[in-house]
């Protein structure tokens, strides 16, 4: 909204400022983050009495889980509310990537809070079939894909090396699906601990502002052999949205966690980063950037794989972080240092920009 107003005034004196995405970046990261500790309070007592129990804990988790009970959930509604208002505050309207991310970020978030409700009036840790569930994220992820390539080139670019990239043509569309659907479970697995997803999911889109920022700069792209894609740079806007959000959130999330974020916040999240990897052609990228995502979602799919066909389980619980737990480690150190892992894997994703 500022952005037309400032075009209109033709980004005379202060409203210059406006014109440059790292400081409407900027300006959206504080907005979203004291949107977001403006309104945590009054909203974590909202969902407090609305919930009662809070969100059901599993029977079968680490037994320090069990002192957790009470604690509401949904909390990635504060993480949408302050994204979505600073977005609309400092975004270029007009930009099909952002509203296509957008997409994603409510419809997954959508998805989640069904999926959330389910559980907290069932008082049941299963909420909504699997099933139905990856058919609504499918459909909303198809609808994204489809905004999204029509303004992108359908190519798979390959890190570590420049101009290589894999024609995928029509199947481009189902790829850039999975991304976005893989994304947002990958990082409802991870959510299971005290601040353990959201920091990562900081991590990376402050990782993916960078990329974004870059993607979209015709001079940049082009001396770091990168794609280039205009109208991307808007996405780090986008990425600047989801930190300040997640840093707020973070705020009333760290141990002892005040609220949980729930699948609302996992899916949204995890889906906006997968379309914004998509938007900004840098697929292969986010599983190096989000690698402590992927390392969870492959534990539950090994864990579940091998107890099917054996009876007998490779790691003491799933996803990996409960394995740890189980052997022992406070729930401390498992989030800290796999905050230590995300940031690595954010430094080795932003190599590949150079090492090409």
């Amino acid at each position: 909204m500022l952005y037309l107003i400032a075009e209109w005034l033709e980004f005379e004196g202060i409203f210059n400022l406006v014109r440059y995405q790292t400081f409407r970046a900027g300006a959206t990261l504080l907005t979203a983050l004291f949107l977001g500790l403006l309104i945590g309070p009054r909203f974590i007592n909202l969902l407090r009495v609305r919930q009662g129990k809070g969100q059901p804990i599993r029977e079968d988790g680490p037994e320090s889980h069990f002192a957790k009970r009470g604690t509401p959930t949904m909390g990635g509604l504060m993480i949408l509310i302050a994204l979505t208002l600073s977005l609309m505050l400092w975004m270029d309207l007009r930009n099909p990537f952002v509203w296509a991310c957008l997409a994603v970020t409510i419809g997954f978030g959508l998805i989640g809070f069904l999926d959330d409700y389910d559980k907290v009036t069932k008082n049941s840790h299963r909420g909504v079939s699997g099933k139905i569930r990856l058919l609504m994220e499918f459909l909303v992820a198809g609808i994204a894909s489809y905004i999204i390539v029509s303004q992108i080139n359908t190519n798979l670019y390959i890190p570590f090396f420049s101009d290589v990239s894999i024609p995928l043509s029509y199947g481009y569309y189902v790829f850039a699906a999975f991304v976005m659907v893989g994304a947002g479970n990958a990082v409802n697995l991870t959510d299971g601990l005290d601040g353990l997803a959201i920091m990562p999911v900081i991590i990376a889109s402050g990782t993916f502002a960078i990329i974004a920022y870059l993607v979209g700069r015709a001079d940049f792209s082009e001396y770091l052999g990168i794609p280039h894609v205009p109208g991307a740079g808007e996405l780090a806007i986008f990425c600047a949205a989801i930190m300040g959000g997640g840093l707020a959130f973070l705020w009333f999330n760290a141990p002892p966690a005040a609220v949980f974020m729930g699948d609302t916040g996992s899916l949204a999240l995890g889906g906006a980063l997968g379309a914004i990897a998509v938007a900004s052609h840098h697929e292969v990228v986010l599983a190096i950037v989000g690698g402590l995502f992927v390392l969870e979602a492959l534990s539950v799919m090994i864990q579940v794989f091998w107890f099917k066909r054996t009876g007998r389980r490779v790691f003491l619980m799933a996803p990996i972080h409960h394995h740890f737990e189980k052997m022992g480690w406070s729930e401390s150190k498992v989030v800290i240092r796999f905050w230590i892992i995300a940031i690595v894997l954010a430094l080795a994703g932003l190599a590949t920009l150079k090492l090409r």
